[in-house]
């Protein structure tokens, strides 16, 4: 199993800290990974990306160039990964913020609500972790099985309170889907 993937938003979403979770996760289930994130000089607001490889085999090439999967989590990422996604890719909207559907209709486009999602669990910022939830369901990448141990050892000690939250926000986008 290889699953390419590229994550898309603005600065503020969190979308650096999805792929570092992702292939954290990734790491601890003993899969082989690489990550490439790209943000704008904006603190927040600027654009926001990460590209991620999960591979039970060894990786060849780092580079993500046509996705398996891609996560569009503001309206101006859709063309951006509308574009670079292969054909019969999968296609993950966060329909909080994306009212546009892709153009191409070869994609397997699934809408999830993670911004509501995220503020019905106590605050908006857990979207992110509401649409790792459902991209690992979609994808088959990640399986998720110990991940509050998992997040227990990635965050530090100080960051740890968080853990429960965003435990319940992945929780909540891999039952959505």
């Amino acid at each position: 199993m290889t699953e390419k993937s590229f994550f898309a938003g603005f600065g503020g979403q969190g979308i650096i800290s999805l792929g570092q979770i992702w292939v954290y996760c990734a790491m601890q289930e003993g899969k082989n990974v690489t990550f490439f994130p790209f943000y704008g000089a904006e603190k927040r607001g600027g654009i926001a990306r990460a590209s991620v490889i999960v591979s039970d085999e060894e990786i060849a090439s780092p580079l993500v160039t046509t996705p398996d999967s891609a996560l569009v989590m503001n309206g101006d990422s859709l063309p951006l990964c509308e574009n670079i996604l292969k054909s019969g890719g999968l296609m993950v909207i966060n329909a909080s913020l994306v009212r546009e559907a892709p153009r191409r209709g070869d994609l397997r486009v699934v809408r999830i609500d993670a911004q509501g999602m995220a503020e019905q669990i106590g605050n908006f910022r857990f979207a992110n972790m509401v649409a790792l939830g459902a991209m690992a369901k979609l994808t088959g990448a990640l399986g998720l099985a110990d991940i509050e141990a998992i997040l227990t050892k990635f965050f530090p000690e100080d960051k740890r309170d968080f853990v429960p939250k965003n435990v319940e926000a992945i929780k909540a986008g891999y039952g959505a889907v």
